[in-house]
């Protein structure tokens, strides 16, 4: 049986253990179940999510490892960390 690979990053200080190859977006929805997988919120504090899943909406804008990038379109690396606005 093969085993499955798994990453640690860290998530607002959180650490958390994702499938290789997972997306930021989905580490995001898995990490923070009580807001959906919120990347950010809006100048009126509504809360942000990814929505398209594939770089066009935006939404899922977060810092990972001091940059900001599309959760949506970065996988999950080990020691990586990622900060929301949320």
């Amino acid at each position: 049986m093969k085993k499955t690979e798994t990453v640690a990053l860290r998530i607002n200080g959180q650490t958390l253990s994702v499938r290789a190859g997972t997306s930021v977006a989905a580490a995001l929805r898995i990490a923070g179940s009580a807001d959906m997988g919120t990347a950010r919120r809006s100048v009126l504090g509504q809360a942000r999510a990814p929505f398209c899943g594939m770089g066009i909406c935006h939404e899922c804008r977060v810092d990972i490892d001091g940059r900001r990038r599309l959760a949506c379109q970065t996988r999950c690396e080990d020691g990586m960390v990622v900060e929301t606005s949320a």
